[in-house]
């Protein structure tokens, strides 16, 4: 059974449902909640914080008294609140305040502790917020940015660097030659949005390695990994660090981060010797950490510039005191693991540590080859109690090898197995309901690893897509395209971009496709036409969640995790749909839950239409749009 800890679902949804009002009752026919906003500022925060984020945003709230400020504060900073309230707040702040966003969020980052993990996440959602401003909003508060760089918040410290930078100011570094300002400096070069500006700041960071103090050393290191220019030059400068007493860990995860077409050959066969004797050094205890692990996944990959025979013999040695280690972990809100494939020698021992780096619980199951979708359908069966060895959605099936549990959010798990002894391309894939489409990769077995590597040949996609990567859209790639961008387009072309992108799974279009999301043949009428609005919806599906699909996790006493869509609710029980490909919803008893709690994401992915051109997506809009006015017209 699996059981997230009670941090974990409050960083995921951030209030109990608790605070929802009398169970059996729908929101929408509870009178807003009163709120005394004459009282002490510590008695309004005290009713706000009872408040669940739904109530919360009932409360009576305008912009032209300055009363309602903690209510916009409240809203702005609470845990599991979507973007959209989060901007309405901001600039509702904006108008009241008479101020500007970026001071605004600076006020309120100086506010928060971020000592827990809800507060921390919530903080970085608004230093992202802080970043997305415009930069000459940016150029305008330098001044404000610059003393927030003193602040006794690092949160506050680190953002308004990367806000600096961003509007074109410090780029050499920090105007303070301390030590913690060149850290900070350095951890907020990822913060900063525009890779072409990270990558200006190559050099500053470069000059850093050779830093007096070890900590400025190790984060410009890291600060690496977020520059993605001159990366040949970054393995060679890099890889002499890795013996570096205090750099290593942060070593390994930069050299991970160059691609392999940019790894010096000779180099890349001097790690692997280091590597290997370190491991054999390293205590049996050790053999568990993340940077021991991030060391055996870049041995791994450096092997392929060690000849056949030689290689064979560094295996052998790291057979004695490790087994074969493949790290994957889950991309957050896109339902994909990270690693489409990976190989491993027939019939030798092999660890996979799954990290979940998701709000979702995933899993992971290894299957014969051809069965990836049956297994899936048998797990949908299956349901989350009567599962394989207890492990919710594994079935009873003799095509599934090997299988992880529900790993929660934020948690990892290791599954030890040995590879099956038949060569071949066996899929992995994670069961959880309505994933397996999307999340899933091949575990490749072969007879010689060494040898194979030498010359890797991609495994087939286990589904049939031939679909790769195009671009991480956003909704600027789009600015110009969208007004006359949908004339001429084809519906027949549209339909079937609209199905090979999935959406059909979860929404209805002409009475066809899934009910797990809103049906899509009024969208366009929803957003009183405005195609950016609908193409936001495709792009950012957790920017705007319509109270009827807000994702729900529910934690029973038993310690069984249950995620879905609430239908209904009273005294006695909530019925919510968790299988979006079945036609029957759960049902659970009051008296079994333990907790439960609203998530702030919506339960689309992002990233559905990454593997489409602007064309593509273009004609699935046009399709969309053409679908409503065809579902309007008087013969119909």
């Amino acid at each position: 059974m699996t059981r997230i800890p009670f941090l974990v679902l409050f960083c995921l949804a951030g209030v109990l449902s608790s605070g929802n009002g009398v169970w059996g009752q729908d929101k929408n026919e509870l009178a807003p909640p009163k709120i005394y906003l004459e009282r002490s500022p510590r008695i309004i925060e005290y009713q706000l914080k009872r408040l669940s984020n739904e109530r919360l945003l009932q409360v009576e709230r305008k912009t032209d008294d300055p009363k309602y400020l903690p209510v916009y504060r409240a809203i702005l900073v609470r845990e599991g609140m979507p973007l959209q309230q989060r901007g309405e707040a901001l600039a509702a702040l904006v108008t009241i305040n008479q101020s500007d966003p970026v001071k605004e969020l600076v006020t309120i980052l100086e506010s928060m502790k971020g000592e827990t993990l809800p507060q921390r996440t919530t903080a970085n959602t608004l230093v992202l917020l802080l970043l997305k401003q415009p930069v000459d909003l940016l150029v305008k508060n330098r001044a404000a940015l610059q003393q927030a760089t003193t602040s006794q918040n690092g949160i506050v410290r680190r953002a308004s660097q990367a806000a600096l930078i961003e509007s074109g100011e410090a780029q050499g570094g920090p105007s303070d030659a301390s030590q913690q300002a060149e850290l900070d400096w350095l951890a907020s070069v990822p913060l900063v949005p525009s890779q072409s500006t990270r990558n200006g700041l190559r050099t500053s960071v470069i000059r850093r390695l050779d830093a007096k103090e070890m900590e400025v050393q190790r984060a410009a290191v890291m600060a690496l990994q977020a520059i993605d220019i001159d990366q040949a030059d970054t393995f060679q400068r890099v890889a002499g660090r890795v013996n570096q007493a205090g750099l290593e860990s942060a070593a390994y995860g930069t050299l991970l981060s160059v691609p392999v077409d940019q790894r010096d050959e000779t180099t890349s066969r001097s790690l692997v010797s280091d590597l290997v004797t370190m491991a054999e050094q390293t205590p049996a205890k050790d053999r568990t950490s993340d940077a021991f692990i991030d060391a055996m996944q870049l041995v791994d990959q450096l092997m392929v510039a060690v000849p056949v025979e030689q290689a064979r013999q560094y295996r052998e040695r790291l057979d004695q005191v490790t087994v074969r280690l493949v790290r994957i972990a889950t991309i957050e809100d896109e339902m994909r693991y990270d690693r489409p494939w990976f190989a491993v020698q027939a019939g030798r021992p092999v660890q996979i540590v799954l990290e979940n780096d998701d709000l979702m619980a995933h899993n992971l199951l290894v299957v014969n080859p051809g069965t990836l979708q049956e297994v899936a359908e048998a797990g949908l069966a299956a349901g989350p109690n009567n599962g394989y060895q207890g492990k919710p959605y594994v079935p009873e099936n003799e095509n599934v090898l090997f299988a992880s549990g529900l790993i929660p959010a934020f948690q990892k798990e290791v599954l030890t197995f040995t590879a099956p002894t038949e060569p071949g391309e066996y899929p992995f894939v994670c069961t959880f309901p309505q994933h397996w489409s999307r999340m899933y990769g091949v575990m490749v077995v072969v007879e010689d690893l060494e040898a194979w590597q030498q010359s890797p040949v991609p495994p087939k996609d286990p589904i049939g897509s031939n679909r790769s990567f195009v671009q991480d859209w956003k909704m600027e790639d789009f600015q110009g395209d969208l007004e006359r961008g949908l004339e001429g387009r084809s519906m027949k072309i549209g339909q079937r971009i609209f199905k090979e992108a999935t959406c059909a799974q979860c929404h209805q279009l002409a009475d066809v496709g899934g009910k797990v999301g809103p049906a899509l043949d009024a969208v366009f009428a929803k957003y009183q036409g405005d195609t950016s609005a609908v193409l936001q919806e495709i792009l950012e599906p957790s920017n705007r969640i319509d109270e009827k699909y807000s994702v729900h996790m529910i934690l029973t006493v038993d310690g069984l995790t249950i995620t879905g869509i609430i239908q209904r609710q009273d005294d006695e029980q909530v019925v919510l749909l968790d299988n979006p490909e079945s036609e029957e919803p759960t049902t659970v008893a009051r008296e079994e839950i333990e907790e439960m709690v609203k998530t702030s994401k919506s339960i689309m992915p992002k990233a559905l239409v990454n593997q489409f051109t602007k064309d593509e997506i273009l004609e699935m809009l046009a399709y969309l749009k053409a679908s409503q006015a065809e579902s309007e017209s008087p013969e119909k």
